[in-house]
């Protein structure tokens, strides 16, 4: 009789469960008031500071939290903001967060328009899930202000607390991160397409890209981002990588590619499934992304211990070329990876960083 009551428990419980997910949506979309375009009460608003814990509709705020508008600012300052017409900017140990129903132990990605409006040494902390991540945003990687960031990170639970908070202190206390915009997609695993050891090999599969503006979203490193917004690779040293669509870019193929924008700072990489003493092809495309990144460069990629480099002279018009690296393995798990050992920036935007595209990574076996 226990048994019969312990079985139909568990019955019950997977059944409540199973339901609870069903009625989760798939997110792929900005967070309620994400772009923040919906502002405080007059009466709520202290000329840009926001005054009452939950004057920001959808929002909880602590701290110094100013409501902006984009463009020149009293004392000389400018603020960027491309995707609309309002931000919120975080002051000393200021924050925002928002809580979501999400899926249980799933992965999620957040994507979102950051940077620094004041000091060089400011420092986004995203919390989500149980887990949370220190930003470095002292580098503007585009000039125009418009870095979009991804962080991802795995569920604990069917409702999770999403915070943006800068631990900063400064002499202004008004002074910290810019954040305009913050969207949030749930990421299915890596999968393999046919005749390719490689997945997600054409980035196909990549964080939230906003429709009406993107200069490219930046992927973190693995040290900044255990769970990586491109399901099956990883970016590796201190840089980010830069994630474009088609629809903002010239992509070789498909919808996305990925531009390696830090020099000998970035690279990105994937551990794949080999049997020692074969051999294989892997092939690639590279090129530019008709974004005006103009210069000699080199793509460097490896397959264990083999390595190729393959260079070409960019007009920043966009033109691709396909290159091979064959390879005999010495492993059951060999890392593919690609890096570019050059700086680039635009031809008439020198604050721009921009470099190499890479794309349609191939692995396939070889008899002989």
């Amino acid at each position: 009789m226990a048994s019969l009551f312990s079985l139909s428990f568990l019955l019950i419980f997977s059944l409540y469960i199973s339901f609870a997910s069903a009625t989760i949506p798939h997110l792929d979309d900005l967070l309620e008031n994400g772009d923040f375009e919906e502002g405080p009460r007059p009466s709520d608003l202290n000329k840009t500071v926001i005054v009452g814990k939950y004057s920001l509709p959808e929002w909880e705020i602590s701290g110094i939290v100013e409501w902006v508008s984009g463009g020149p600012q009293p004392g000389g300052f400018y603020f960027p903001i491309p995707r609309g017409a309002h931000a919120v900017r975080l002051g000393n140990e200021a924050s925002v967060s928002q809580h979501v129903h999400v899926k249980p132990n799933t992965i999620y990605s957040l994507t979102f328009g950051a940077t620094r409006t004041c000091a060089q040494d400011e420092v986004l902390k995203v919390s989500a899930g149980g887990m949370s991540s220190d930003l470095p945003i002292q580098t503007l990687y585009s000039a125009d202000g418009g870095d979009t960031y991804a962080w991802a990170f795995e569920s604990t639970s069917d409702f999770i607390e999403i915070i943006f908070h800068n631990p900063g202190i400064q002499e202004d206390p008004t002074c910290g991160p810019l954040i305009d915009h913050v969207a949030i997609k749930e990421m299915p695993m890596a999968t393999y397409t046919k005749g390719n050891l490689v997945k997600n090999g054409g980035f196909e599969v990549g964080p939230h890209v906003f429709k009406n503006f993107s200069t490219g979203v930046l992927v973190l490193p693995l040290k900044q981002d255990k769970y990586s917004p491109i399901p099956g690779w990883m970016v590796q040293f201190m840089k980010p990588a830069k994630y474009i669509d088609s629809k903002h870019f010239l992509v070789p193929s498909g919808n996305a590619a990925v531009e390696l924008i830090g020099g000998r700072e970035t690279g990105i990489a994937q551990i794949v499934r080999t049997v020692p003493k074969q051999f294989y092809n892997l092939t690639f495309t590279i090129g530019d992304a008709n974004n005006d990144c103009h210069g000699s460069m080199t793509v460097q990629a490896f397959a264990g211990k083999a390595s190729t480099e393959v260079s070409f002279v960019s007009q920043g018009k966009g033109w691709f070329k396909t290159a091979i690296l064959e390879f005999q393995a010495d492993k059951t798990r060999t890392t593919i990876a690609f890096y570019n050992p050059f700086y680039h920036t635009k031809i008439y935007d020198f604050g721009h960083m921009c470099g190499p595209v890479i794309d349609d990574v191939s692995l396939v076996h070889v008899r002989k």
